[in-house]
């Protein structure tokens, strides 16, 4: 999903996903299909951006979340590559679906490849008496929190539909987490000798004054004509409160000036950066005397922003 190759480092990840994020943002990219691949490109990075979820991703492939948290990689390998073969032969296999019709070959021994994994029902002359599938089915919701809950982490109460009734659960939202990331919530899926799990997408919600990518946020930086041609030194609102900002003398609307480490934290590495895009404002009702001095500086300067 992001063009990065199996053992790509942080670094080129992060470089991947910011070019992606900014070619398909629903803010930019007026296509239909824009911010479906905006919401992938964002997956993508969330979980290689976490060592575990990678980890995981590079064992078990697109299955990583439903295989258990207890299955070896090596043994999983096998028992994929096993029954590939049976299938080949054209001999019946076992599947997590139910109890296959058919006997088993010999040259495979299902019980040591998928009991381990699947734990699977006991096998006689050949044959399964049973099958039932160990771990139920992994399920899905998403949370919406707000820029502000992201930096600082925050709590939610979700109520779920079960079988035997409603149950709420309250759920903690580590501080740092970015959009698109899951929150595991450990046997609290789909019913099965273990239950399955539940993953919390995490959704950022629109913001007034940020734009989140990634870890980075985005935020407007507002200077009258003096303070940009001056340089000046203001307050700024961030998600982790008020931050000076120096702007150097001769600034221009659009330039960006970088705050590091105030965007998103994280908790594994290094936080998001702030970036300030500058917005210059002109008085909308001049004073007279505010007047007088644009004429003067008009008539003064030779300066002329079409040529520049």
């Amino acid at each position: 999903m992001l063009g990065v190759s199996r053992d790509a480092g942080q670094d080129e990840i992060q470089r991947a996903y910011r070019k992606l994020a900014r070619a398909h943002h629903p803010d930019i990219n007026k296509d239909p299909g824009a911010e479906e691949k905006f919401k992938d490109v964002s997956e993508a990075y969330a979980i290689l951006s976490d060592p575990d979820q990678r980890r995981r991703y590079d064992a078990f492939g697109s299955d990583f979340r439903r295989v258990p948290e207890d299955v070896d990689p090596d043994m999983w390998a096998r028992s994929r590559a096993g029954a590939a073969a049976g299938a080949g032969r054209g001999g019946p296999y076992a599947t997590t679906g139910g109890v296959h019709p058919g006997g088993f070959g010999e040259d495979i021994d299902l019980e040591d490849l998928f009991g381990g994994i699947f734990g699977g029902g006991r096998r006689s002359g050949g044959r399964w008496s049973t099958w039932s599938p160990a771990h139920g089915a992994d399920q899905e919701a998403e949370i919406e929190i707000s820029v502000e809950e992201a930096y600082r982490g925050t709590r939610r109460t979700i109520t779920l539909d079960r079988p035997e009734g409603r149950q709420n659960l309250d759920v903690t939202v580590p501080a740092g987490v970015t959009d698109g990331q899951r929150i595991r919530l450990a046997g609290q899926g789909g019913s099965g000798e273990t239950a399955g799990d539940l993953y919390l997408v995490v959704r950022i919600a629109p913001h007034h004054r940020y734009r989140v990518e990634g870890r980075d946020v985005y935020t407007d930086l507002p200077l009258a004509p003096w303070e940009a041609a001056l340089g000046t030194t203001v307050g700024l609102q961030t998600p982790g409160g008020e931050a000076k900002v120096k702007v150097p003398p001769g600034t221009s609307s659009g330039r960006r000036l970088r705050l590091r480490g105030r965007g998103l934290p994280n908790p594994r590495g290094t936080p998001g950066d702030l970036f300030a895009e500058v917005r210059i404002v002109v008085p909308p009702e001049p004073s007279e005397t505010e007047r007088r001095l644009f004429e003067e500086l008009a008539s003064e300067s030779p300066f002329d922003p079409r040529r520049s």
